[in-house]
């Protein structure tokens, strides 16, 4: 794979991208991997970012279920397990951006839409 990044950029721009979910508003936590994707050149981080950017689309719309689900008291589960994906599986895709620098972490059972 033909890499016009550093192994440094890369597992740097790789964890931002999943990372970014992290951050609270809306625009900004999609916005960071969106601009990553744009600026970079790197395949590798591109992957990255487009995989992030499947996962918080597909987050939302989880969330948006589980809130509509709520006012028929029977998605209260479904948030608590929202909540313990939303954050471990970003962790484990910056954690395996940074100790497999050249392999795109994705996301299991995610719909890709880019």
């Amino acid at each position: 794979m033909y890499s016009t990044e550093d192994t440094g950029t890369r597992k740097i721009l790789s964890a931002v991208s999943h990372g970014s979910i992290f951050f609270n508003t809306l625009i900004l936590s999609i916005g960071i991997p969106i601009a990553i994707l744009l600026i970079s050149k790197d395949s590798v981080i591109k992957e990255s970012a487009k995989e992030s950017i499947n996962f918080h689309l597909n987050m939302w719309f989880w969330w948006t279920v589980a809130g509509i689900l709520v006012w028929l008291l029977v998605g209260i589960p479904l948030l608590f397990v929202l909540g313990i994906v939303n954050f471990i599986m970003p962790v484990i895709g910056i954690f395996y951006s940074i100790t497999k620098p050249d392999v795109v972490f994705r996301y299991p059972l995610i719909l890709r839409l880019f």
